[in-house]
């Protein structure tokens, strides 16, 4: 692709023009503001600083549990976190461009303090060299001052502030890639990742097998499962701006809001504490009891996103354990006792998509690599997938042991059918997993089942089936 290329030179301080890329080995100083979209980078951002007094936190508590459990990602010490930056893509082709003519590029500031400018030259590699003086103009005004290299002349993209010796020219910069001003709903609802809100309806699971089909019981319902989107959104915003910097390296979350610069990092903290009030708004008018179930919920995924995703299988039994909290938050908000029958089964089907889920990501990963911010090794693939089908199929063992028990009797007239739905459950495991060693699943096993026409119809034969147990 072509690099922008400055349209208009100033030969110290008139108006000479030239082609900015025939001068064979005339030096080009650039200031560090100029490399990137404004607002993006500052070290004193609002959402940079409250990610980084949480990450202060957790990584405190983490110290006493050994530096096993430090967060991998500890943010540079000079409050510059390369991950949250947005590079001006213009400017940074039209740097490589100099480059490749043959010039030597520098990066300079005079109000950045030298840990800063450091980080942004070595992030983005590109430069012969840096240089900060906060507080002086730079490049220096008198010639004598000026670095041997610098002294035949040089051409400066920077603060129009700046005063030049007669040796330089001041070039007009590329066109700055400004951020959109208004975000499209497209993004936001990409943000909340309103299409992971069908998880949410196994919070309906204890309506269902409690046979609590009242319209109070089902209103109360619904609004436990908005409950828990709301607060499933506002971890999902947390876990973006803390994995940020993996998601960029990831060929699909790349295009995540937050990865992809579409929506600035200040309005992604203020859309996650709307979501999170929002929730336990809604929780609390259920019942304080579902409200608690619910802070459960958010305290144990905001640590897998600080820290348990980074523990090779802690990760999956964590994200099965928060499938089976919704389950117990249906069962508390229309106050039915949690059976243990369906505890026993949540928490091994959903173990099992987890494993299969890891199993995805580690299928994509070449030979050798490591699973970003993650404790796994491709070579663990095959332990993955018989670790996933030895789940999925507990699972099946513990709703045939469920079947026969007197708790079954208690509800169904006909409990005997209800072997009817253990072929379909196995079918449908080993389908899933079939499908992940083909490489036909995408990513998440969940959303996969949502949108095939064959989990559908196998999973409203089993709804059938219970129905005429009844």
């Amino acid at each position: 692709m072509r690099a922008s290329v400055p349209e208009r030179v100033e030969q110290g301080g008139g108006d000479a023009l030239r082609d900015p890329l025939r001068s064979k080995g005339r030096p080009l100083v650039i200031d560090v503001d100029e490399v990137m979209v404004r607002g993006s980078s500052v070290p004193a951002d609002i959402a940079s600083d409250l990610i980084d007094r949480f990450r202060a936190f957790i990584a405190a508590i983490a110290a006493f549990l050994g530096p096993q459990a430090r967060s991998r990602h500890a943010a540079d010490p000079s409050g510059f976190d390369p991950s949250r930056a947005q590079f001006d893509h213009d400017v940074v082709r039209f740097l490589l461009q100099v480059l490749g003519e043959g010039r030597p590029v520098y990066l300079c500031s005079e109000t950045q303090p030298e840990p800063f400018v450091s980080a942004v030259s070595q992030h983005l590699g590109v430069f012969t060299a840096w240089a900060a003086a906060p507080g002086r103009q730079l490049p220096a005004a008198q010639r004598e001052e000026l670095p041997p290299v610098l002294r035949q002349g040089f051409d400066y993209i920077g603060s129009a502030a700046v005063v030049l010796p007669d040796s330089a020219s001041r070039l007009a910069r590329p066109g700055r890639s400004e951020p959109s001003a208004q975000v499209g709903m497209r993004s936001w609802l990409k943000l909340f990742r309103v299409h992971q809100y069908a998880k949410n309806a196994v919070v309906l699971v204890p309506l269902l097998t409690a046979h609590k089909f009242a319209l109070g019981s089902a209103a109360t319902s619904l609004l436990a499962v908005i409950a828990f989107s709301l607060c499933a959104s506002g971890a999902y915003i947390l876990n973006d701006l803390l994995d940020v910097e993996a998601d960029r390296a990831h060929p699909t979350k790349r295009n995540r809001p937050i990865a992809s610069g579409a929506i600035p990092a200040s309005q992604a903290v203020g859309a996650m504490a709307l979501a999170l009030v929002a929730a336990f708004a809604i929780a609390m008018s259920i019942s304080i009891e579902f409200g608690g179930v619910l802070l459960g919920y958010f305290a144990l995924t905001t640590s897998y996103s600080f820290w348990l995703k980074r523990i090779a299988t802690v990760d999956v039994v964590v994200l099965a354990t928060l499938y089976t909290v919704r389950v117990i938050g249906g069962a508390v908000a229309i106050s039915v006792p949690m059976s243990e029958w369906l505890l026993a089964f949540s928490l091994f089907i959903f173990m099992s998509l987890a494993l299969v889920k890891r199993y995805i990501e580690l299928a994509s990963q070449p030979d050798g690599a490591v699973l970003a911010a993650r404790g796994y090794r491709v070579e663990d693939k095959s332990m993955i997938a018989i670790l996933a089908a030895a789940s999925g199929f507990n699972a099946v063992v513990i709703f045939t042991l469920y079947i026969s028990s007197d708790t079954v009797r208690a509800l169904y007239s006909h409990p005997q059918l209800l072997w009817v739905g253990c072929p379909i459950l196995m079918y449908w495991i080993g389908r899933v997993m079939l499908f992940a060693q083909r490489g036909l699943i995408d990513d998440d096993p969940v959303i996969f089942a949502l949108r095939d026409r064959v989990s559908w119809v196998a999973l409203g034969a089993i709804g059938a089936i219970m129905l005429a147990a009844i």
